[in-house]
């Protein structure tokens, strides 16, 4: 899908535009002291790999246009982030460009009436096709990409795993095997990092590939409501094995206290074997723990087959902007997101955090230096059938209380059955909330 180009405003139009814009605005609104340039506000969720790219992209689009002047401001992460979100563009307080969710988390802001429609613009030219279906709404798109594709999966430490001369496991049974062996030598066998509540998922959505590769209609199915989570044996193997480590002993001391920078802290030290969690996280890896960075390695959640091994594979986030943004600053942002979707972007995105995977902008290489981790996934995306999208970006439907259930699950607060059947009444909601045909 390539989007019909549109041409750009002429010099006086954009002048006039200009004009109007720096006449409707009331002092300070554009924060420069000549009163000659245009400040741009930027929000982003407050991680390492939301906020480095942010700041270089920020950084190399004023240097290159000095006349905008691109400020990053920061939110929490997770629901607490998108409540901030949510409510800011309700009430029309939202910064002129900001990050977020692709996929189905995109149809819940209501991008038809609250974000700017992209379609037309020339520069949506440079971007993969298969990313506009994620920040689309009917025939409109409305965001732009930032940082490359992502796993679900399995960091380890490899030191750990030569010292016990252990494999990478393509199976289920092979990991809990690797768990046994690795708690036996006096190492936490899995890390996880609660007080982050969106790192609790990652055994149920990074399982997506086995679940499609067990049931290959199940997304179609989920999203007209024909089964669920608790109804699909496939599905519920998620939330089991969400227990069963917690169940087995096999997390870390601290796992309810501890947040993602922390859990990188523990596996580059040894202190933990293996951290379920995105490979976006490699770039703070990489930043903070520089001298072990190689000692951590990736692989993909195994399931029961190691036939079918494979990778389920989030596409980037993206940028937007809200229809509060306007004039003159409404013209800026457009040409901020044109730099993002280009190669030059790209560069600016390098130099400030490690690529975490492929770029989907076109004519965005990756450096030959990659992080381990990151050189682990890519023969993933080299083989057919060896990746799969996330649920939400093949169904519309995320109910957006799973991260506070499967805290509950991987606690042992609460069974995998209750887990998963709590979890379809939340996206029971959320379905009939978006009005989804068959709920």
């Amino acid at each position: 899908m390539k989007p019909p180009h549109r041409s750009r405003w002429t010099g006086l139009a954009a002048v006039l535009v200009a004009a109007l814009a720096l006449a409707s605005c009331s002092p300070g609104d554009l924060g420069s002291s000549d009163g000659d340039k245009v400040s741009l506000t930027f929000l982003v969720d407050n991680s390492d790999a939301s906020v480095r790219p942010a700041e270089g992209l920020a950084k190399a689009f004023t240097e290159k246009n000095p006349d905008v002047e691109v400020k990053v401001e920061v939110r929490p992460q997770g629901g607490e982030g998108d409540n901030v979100v949510k409510t800011r563009l309700s009430t029309g307080d939202m910064t002129d460009v900001f990050l977020y969710n692709s996929g189905s988390l995109l149809q819940a802001l209501k991008p038809a009436e609250t974000l700017v429609s992209l379609k037309g613009e020339g520069f949506l030219g440079n971007i993969q096709d298969t990313f506009f279906p994620t920040v689309s709404a009917g025939d409109e798109v409305y965001g732009v990409p930032i940082g490359g594709a992502m796993g679900g999966g399995v960091l380890y430490n490899r030191a750990v795993y030569d010292r016990l001369g252990l494999q990478v496991p393509k199976t289920w049974a092979e990991f809990m095997a690797n768990n046994a062996k690795i708690k036996a030598a006096g190492v936490a066998p899995v890390i996880q990092t609660y007080q982050d509540t969106w790192t609790s998922q990652i055994f149920v959505l990074a399982d997506f590939h086995n679940v499609a590769a067990a049931e290959p209609r199940f997304a179609e199915d989920y999203t007209a409501n024909k089964t669920s989570y608790a109804r699909s044996p496939a599905a519920l193997k998620g939330f089991q094995r969400l227990q069963e480590v917690h169940d087995a002993g096999y997390l870390t001391a601290d796992f309810a206290s501890t947040k993602y920078e922390g859990g990188l802290r523990q596996l580059a030290a040894g202190e933990g074997a293996h951290f379920p969690i995105l490979t976006f996280v490699v770039g703070t890896l990489v930043a903070n723990h520089s001298d072990q960075a190689d000692d951590v390695g990736f692989f993909a959640l195994p399931g029961d087959d190691a036939a079918k091994n494979g990778l389920t594979v989030w596409t980037p986030a993206g940028i937007y902007i809200p229809k509060t943004t306007e004039g003159a600053k409404l013209k800026a942002a457009k040409e901020f997101l044109a730099f993002i979707a280009s190669s030059e972007g790209c560069e600016a995105q390098t130099k400030a955090y490690a690529p975490t995977g492929p770029y989907v902008v076109k004519d965005c290489p990756l450096p030959d230096d990659l992080p381990r981790a990151v050189r682990d996934m890519l023969p993933y995306f080299d083989a057919a059938g060896r990746t799969t999208p996330a649920l939400e970006f093949v169904s519309p439907i995320k109910g957006p209380a799973l991260e506070q259930i499967t805290v509950e699950v991987g606690s042992g607060i609460r069974s995998a059955a209750d887990g998963a059947a709590l979890y379809d009444r939340d996206v029971e909601k959320q379905a009939k909330q978006l009005g989804i045909p068959g709920w």
